[in-house]
Order: structure tokens, then C-alpha cells, then sequence
């Protein structure tokens, strides 16, 4: 396969990819967007330590961090990263900053734009840990 083809395949879908995006009713999109956020791919529970959080986007605020998950001593970190869309919530992150911490979250797949976060692990509830 020469590059000249790959080019040529590559502008043929996105010409495609467009069209479809423009011929899609806004109806469907918005009902594709309202299920990709009502339902989730899976849920579940990380414990770690925030590391960092912020509040980001130009349109749409969320909070953005990382939770840093500690195996055992001596090894290191695996990061987290997740989103925060509550304002409740992300406060309450923010009071447990600095300790152990459980984070309640849903995954999403599918969300067409970064507008609703930049990652698809949504916390929606967070507790400090025993």
C-alpha cells in the first residue's frame, strides 16, 4: 500500500464522516448525547489519594483530576485521572485533598465532545476511607 492511497482512503472518509454529521437530524444527536449520559458502560470504586484537582473549560466547568492509587509501599503510584461534573461533589473532593479517599464513579463511552469532561470516569460520590 503506497501513501498516495492511504491519503486518498483517508480523505474519503472524512468526507464521509462529515456528510453524515451534517445529514444526521439534531433530534438523533441530542437523544444519542442524552442516552451516551444517562446510561453507563460501568461503574465502580477507586481508593487512593487526589493529587491534583481543577476546575476547567471554557463553556462547560468541570473538575479535573488525578487519584493516585498506592499498591503496597515502595511502589509506584498508578494515576486515575476523572471528572467531576457536580459542583457538590468536587467540593468535597476538594475537603478531602491530601487524604485517603474512596471515589464512586461511572464510566461513559461514547461522549462526542470534551464539553461534558476530558476524561469518561465520572466521580459521583466520594467518602474518606478507613
Amino acid at each position: 500500500m503506497d501513501l498516495q492511497s492511504a491519503k486518498a482512503r483517508g480523505k474519503k472518509w472524512l468526507t464521509r464522516a462529515g456528510l453524515a454529521l451534517i445529514l444526521v437530524p439534531p433530534p438523533l444527536i441530542a437523544l444519542y448525547i442524552f442516552a451516551a449520559l444517562k446510561f453507563s458502560y460501568a461503574d465502580g470504586e477507586r481508593v487512593g489519594y487526589v493529587q491534583k484537582l481543577s476546575k476547567r473549560g471554557w463553556l462547560c466547568k468541570t473538575y479535573e483530576g488525578e487519584l493516585a492509587q498506592v499498591q503496597m509501599p515502595g511502589q509506584p503510584a498508578t494515576m486515575f485521572p476523572f471528572t467531576v461534573r457536580s459542583d457538590d461533589v468536587g467540593k468535597k473532593v476538594e475537603e478531602l485533598h491530601g487524604h485517603r479517599v474512596v471515589l464512586e464513579y461511572e464510566q461513559k463511552k461514547g461522549l462526542p465532545s470534551t464539553c461534558f469532561g476530558d476524561t469518561e470516569y465520572f466521580v459521583v460520590g466520594v467518602r474518606k476511607a478507613e
